[in-house]
């Protein structure tokens, strides 16, 4: 579809624009029949009448089978009516029941209302009941507290809401009755003799009363405790002493409407400690701390055989002395891991650049800041950005401050179509021409992320580079992540920045991670200063998260700052994730074959960790020591894994060995290399087991979740809806009023007028010259014979 809008504000446009360029083709063989292979005795005059008719006729069909279309917004009419969708789920039960309320006094005002249940009992498919009362250009009513637990989420309901054009308001429940459940956190997994710490933690609604908890392990009680609210969790920890599954069961005391969420049950598999090889020549407090968590064996240099160990760290190692790099190689592309720790003899000092070891890492030797690439500015102008476009130019503004001189830099904008703002020029003369074009941008009309990236990636070309996405990230993600994902095998990579008011993160960190990039907020542009400052330096405080939201980075506080760093480069394709303060690459990652690569290259005077190796740095070290090792028992045969669950809610069973395992009532199937799996769902709660495994099947969701869902905020901004309160039956009828006379584009189909056109060209043509044959006395004198 291609459309172009007038200064009138019509926008006039074909369907199918590839049907335009059989024109041209039309016009030649037309030409030639006229002028070069017609015969007969006709005049000019009457060969330039035919030709031009013709001409015309050609041109009426052929824009006839393009589709011609117009659009133009007009206030449309409507009869109002409220579609009041009502969720009478048990979590809704917290708060006075409002609907038969809520919809009188909108009926009293005037305006007729249509009750819909869309939820009841433990079940709150809510996403999926307004999907299905949606329609377009339409507006809907719902009385929920957003909790859903089965079907769409609400986030997607809000796309598909945009794209028909239809309001979502909402009037949220007000709790008022006492609810808790109780809910414990920690790993599932865990090395035996190793100190695990767990988080149990109370919820709901009107819980400001204290709350007591036992937790027991194994059958044996570990903790008894006062929780008073919501915020005030305990941490407890425990050292399992035995391999196999251990159960962990917390019960809280409690006089409320639901007893099956007084009891929180999780299953712990405790596992011998993996077998790692440590490679160094000195002896570096990081060994010490190593062998606190795994089964440690050090060497000098890497041997032949590999095969004992789950990962492979070599610690501040000249590459001549490493050892047998290509054993190193085969083993890490056969799916295991490999740790690199940096020091006064490693990397630039351990001419790392002239070895094979070289292609196994994330980084290369050389200038560690940001290097000069070509970048695209990718800004969303749709309508769901308008509110908040001040916000999207000012973070705009604030990217492009931070590119370095020396890059490439050209700007698309996107709204439903995307547009050329600036092609690619070097950034370093051309910064504030380029700032003033972002400051002119206008919002409006629908969104397409795909489009923009699309645009953007186009803009390119052949090179490799990076997009930086500016959006508020509400549109439907499918071809999003489809068009990143081919970014990606062209090397290219997407750094996405969300803005504008409520912007929807996990869409946008979900299509940076398909592309290899990263997902920022944002306050943190600052961090682009890091990946392409160029020469200008960046100047930050100690260790700095460049990526917060990866397996190593999650939940890691940085306060040590070693001091000194390997003078390193990310290499196209690695994860920077933790940044030096003069932003040279500390800690980085990436898959080499199928196995897990991590380089730490920062250092104390000592040559050693230093300040990470104490808490609560050292959980970076204890994290990159578990990325490259992967799962501990992938070595393992005979294994069953299985993880836990809720009541009605599915759990995969897997389990790996030789033959296909028969469980009475549990069917396997193979999906790899004597690797099966299944598919259990529990009906009641409690422990139960498949195999040697034990899993925990906990209550359902419903229970677990009280008042409303902040994603119910997002639903009606992101459709440009209204929250009320069960007691504004006036305003929500006003507001129906109002939504069914908006101004709508109206799309109206010109092809019958171009077919009709060409048919009348045609017959007058006939018409004309069976007259002039007439009228002649000869008929070479009427026309073309």
């Amino acid at each position: 579809m291609v459309g172009f809008e007038l200064p009138t504000g019509m926008t006039v446009g074909v369907e199918r624009p590839l049907f335009l360029l059989a024109l041209p083709i039309g016009v030649i063989l037309l030409w030639a029949f006229v002028w070069y292979r017609a015969d007969g005795t006709a005049s000019n005059r009457s060969r330039q009448w035919f030709f031009v008719v013709r001409i015309l006729t050609v041109v009426l069909l052929v824009v006839s089978a393009a589709g011609p279309y117009t659009a133009q917004s007009t206030e449309t009419l409507g009869e109002p009516k409220v579609t009041l969708l009502v969720d009478r789920s048990d979590s809704t039960t917290v708060a006075p029941q409002r609907a038969d309320k809520v919809a009188s006094a909108i009926e009293k005002a005037g305006v007729p209302v249509a009750t819909t249940t869309i939820a009841s009992g433990g079940s709150s498919p809510i996403g999926d009941g307004v999907a299905a009362n949606l329609r377009e250009n339409g507006s809907v009513l719902l009385l929920s507290d957003g909790r859903v637990t089965e079907g769409r989420s609400l986030s997607e309901v809000t796309e598909l809401a945009r794209s028909l054009n239809t309001t979502v308001s909402t009037v949220s429940p007000e709790p008022n009755t006492k609810e808790r459940y109780v809910s414990v956190n920690g790993p599932s997994k865990t090395s035996v003799g190793v100190e695990s710490t767990f988080l149990v933690s109370v919820g709901g609604v009107e819980i400001n009363t204290p709350a007591k908890v036992t937790v027991a392990v194994d059958g044996e009680q570990v903790l008894e405790t006062t929780i008073q609210n919501a915020t005030d969790a305990r941490e407890f920890t425990h050292t399992f002493s035995e391999t196999g599954t251990h159960r962990i069961t917390a019960e809280m005391e409690s006089t409320d409407k639901f007893e099956q969420n007084d009891v929180f049950r999780k299953t712990v598999r405790a596992v011998d400690r993996p077998k790692i090889l440590y490679v160094s020549e000195r002896g570096y407090p990081f060994e010490s701390y190593l062998r606190n968590v795994y089964n440690v064996e050090k060497r000098s240099s890497v041997p032949e055989d590999l095969s004992p160990y789950y990962a492979v760290v070599v610690q501040d190692m000249p590459a001549s002395r490493i050892g047998n790099v290509d054993a190193l190689q085969e083993y890490v592309i056969d799916g295991n891991g490999l740790l690199v720790v940096g020091g006064p003899n490693s990397f630039e000092n351990g001419n790392y650049e002239s070895s094979s070891l070289a292609s196994m890492l994330p980084v290369t030797t050389g200038d560690g800041r940001g290097q000069s690439t070509n970048i695209v500015l990718s800004i969303d102008v749709s309508g769901s950005s308008k509110g908040g476009m001040r916000v999207q130019k000012a973070v705009s503004l604030s990217a492009l401050k931070q590119l370095g001189d020396e890059n490439e830099v050209g700007i698309v904008g996107f709204n439903h179509r995307t547009y050329s703002v600036a092609e690619r020029q070097p950034l370093g003369p051309n910064r504030e021409a380029l700032a003033d074009r972002i400051r002119r941008l206008q919002a409006g009309g629908a969104t397409d992320i795909a489009g923009g990236l699309r645009g953007a990636g186009k803009m390119l070309g052949d090179d490799p580079g990076t997009v930086i996405l500016i959006s508020d990230g509400h549109d439907r993600v499918e071809e999003s992540i489809s068009y990143a994902k081919q970014l990606r095998s062209e090397g290219k990579r997407i750094i996405a920045i969300g803005a504008g008011k409520n912007p929807n993160e996990k869409n946008l960190r979900t299509i940076a991670r398909a592309s290899g990039g990263s997902y920022f907020r944002a306050t943190e542009t600052n961090r682009l200063n890091i990946l392409f400052g160029g020469a200008q330096s960046y100047e930050g405080e100690g260790l700095t998260m460049v990526d917060p939201n990866t397996f190593i980075t999650s939940g890691v506080r940085l306060t040590a700052n070693p001091g000194s760093t390997n003078d390193v480069s990310i290499r196209r394709g690695a994860d920077f994730l933790v940044a030096s303060e003069d932003g040279t690459p500390a800690v980085a990652t990436w898959r080499y074959g199928l196995g897990r690569v991590a380089t730490i290259t920062t250092y104390g005077a000592d040559g050693s960790l230093d300040g990470l190796l104490g808490k609560p740095d050292s959980l970076l070290l204890t994290k990159s020591t578990n990325y490259v090792i992967g799962d501990p028992e992938r070595k393992a045969t005979g294994i069953t894994g299985i993880s836990d669950t809720r009541v009605g809610s599915s759990t995969t069973v897997t389990y790996r060995g030789d033959e296909r395992p028969f469980v009475e009532g549990v069917s396997f199937r193979q999906v790899g290399d004597g690797a099966y799996r299944a598919s259990v769902t529990p009906d009641e709660a409690g422990f139960h087991e498949v195999m040697d495994a034990a899993y925990a099947a906990n209550y359902r969701a419903e229970y677990g979740a009280f008042g409303p869902d902040p994603a119910l905020d997002d639903l009606v901004d992101g459709t440009g809806g209204k929250e009320f309160t069960a007691d504004q039956g006036e305003e929500i009828a006003e507001f129906t009023r109002e939504q069914s006379r908006r101004v709508r584009s109206v799309k109206t189909d010109w092809t019958w007028l171009a077919l009709v056109l060409a048919l009348v060209s045609f017959s007058l043509d006939v018409i004309y010259r069976r007259v002039q044959v007439r009228r002649s006395s000869t008929a070479g004198e009427g026309g073309l014979t």
